[in-house]
């Protein structure tokens, strides 16, 4: 197949448009498409995207993970920015766990494996539910209010950072860090992101110091007494798996929260089922998770020749896996995939925390603090409503909104 028109998914603006419409054109014609402007194949299919991840050996995730790696590639850029830069430095010296291939990911995976088994995260429960209930309270109802700031966001930011160890007298700086990891997710660093980011390498290091002498119960204190191969992890690899947990704790179950909530706004009738039925909100979750699929796409890296859909991808060739389009493949979810409804049997066989060793260590916990968020919401303000345009988070990684005014009616 030729170039597809309009189809640019390196751009913020491209899914700001009706990339669903197109992912669609090409999961029927060209499902293995070789995107010619940033020199990568497109895999827009379910059962080639859960091919790819798990083949680690033939398609590596070691040299590059995400879509703007292959443009700066194409381009012949550094791919973290200008040399000597914060993330930069620390992705030379200390790789993130989403770019490793088994066994080094294995193992480090198992270092932190403990905090989120479901027996762990069940019983973090009583807490989420607290932390919900408190930034509820905190909501003045009486006029339209912003879902994204004060519902989407507090929660999970104030889990994980709990979970990682952060002191409670320092949330204000917490979040500013937390949306600057979200944009520095991205690729596209500002040298204002760079040193942000740096102050929280720095305060991250700084915990790890004091809990080398004073360990605690959180994901800090183990990362700073764990061994890898019989040595400990180096400030770098602390610092790099402690942002990596950052990103994966919190924006995923922001974007979840916010992306659900618009689709309950947009399909009235759906969430008359599960308010007339609690017992449908697991399920409704996962078809949120389906439809809103907070990570757009990662990456991997052929190894050597190989021939997918009758076609050659070479060694060295970077596969970029669209797990939006894979979401709504209608060979899995069936003719009615763009749909969303919360009794859809085959829900739960979504992609969106990605598929094989590399699945979200947090999937369960996003789960958990989406049911416990949509209770509370519900016991409150079951129909909230628009009050305004939503916003959305201008990224080709992350499926996000920044800004969505609702009113919350009973």
């Amino acid at each position: 197949m030729a170039a597809l028109p309009g189809f640019a998914p390196e751009t913020a603006e491209f899914y700001q448009g009706d990339a669903d419409a197109l992912f669609r054109q090409l999961r029927a014609e060209d499902p293995l498409h070789w995107y010619e402007t940033f020199q990568f194949w497109a895999v827009t299919k379910y059962v080639d995207v859960q091919s790819i991840s798990q083949r680690p050996r033939l398609f590596t995730s070691e040299q590059g993970t995400q879509l703007f790696e292959a443009v700066r590639r194409a381009r012949g850029e550094p791919l973290f920015g200008a040399p000597g830069s914060v993330m930069g430095a620390m992705a030379a010296s200390a790789p993130s766990i989403i770019r490793m291939d088994p066994p080094h990911h294995n193992r480090h995976r198992k270092l932190v494996m403990n905090a989120f088994t479901p027996r762990r995260i069940a019983a973090l429960e009583p807490r989420i539910r607290e932390i919900a209930k408190r930034s509820l309270d905190a909501i003045d109802p009486r006029g339209p209010v912003d879902f994204v700031e004060q519902i989407a966001i507090p929660m999970p930011m104030y889990v994980i950072a709990e979970m990682l160890g952060v002191s409670s007298d320092d949330y204000g700086d917490f979040r500013r860090w937390s949306d600057a990891m979200i944009e520095a997710g991205g690729g596209d660093i500002t040298i204002e992101t760079a040193q942000v980011v740096g102050e929280l390498v720095r305060y991250v290091l700084g915990v790890a110091e004091r809990r080398r002498g004073d360990p605690q119960d959180d994901l800090i204190s183990v990362l700073t007494l764990a061994e890898v191969d019989g040595e400990r992890l180096s400030d770098a690899e602390i610092g790099m798996f402690c942002l990596t947990l950052l990103v994966a704790g919190n924006e995923t179950t922001r974007n979840l929260i916010s992306g659900g909530g618009r689709l309950l706004m947009r399909h009235p009738e759906q969430r008359e089922k599960v308010l007339a039925d609690p017992g449908l909100l697991a399920n409704a979750i996962e078809e949120m998770l389906r439809l809103v699929s907070p990570v757009r796409n990662f990456a991997r890296v052929a190894t050597e020749d190989v021939v997918m859909r009758g076609k050659r991808v070479r060694k060295g060739d970077m596969l970029v896996l669209f797990y939006g389009s894979a979401n709504r493949d209608e060979e899995v979810f069936g003719a009615d995939s763009d749909a969303f409804d919360v009794t859809r049997a085959s829900a739960r066989r979504h992609i969106a925390f990605g598929f094989g060793e590399h699945l979200c260590l947090g999937a369960s916990l996003a789960r958990l603090e989406a049911r416990v968020m949509f209770e509370e919401l519900f016991a409150r303000w079951p129909r909230f409503a628009p009050a305004g345009a939503p916003a959305p988070l201008a990224s080709s990684l992350m499926n996000g909104l920044v800004r969505m005014p609702v009113v919350l009616e009973r």
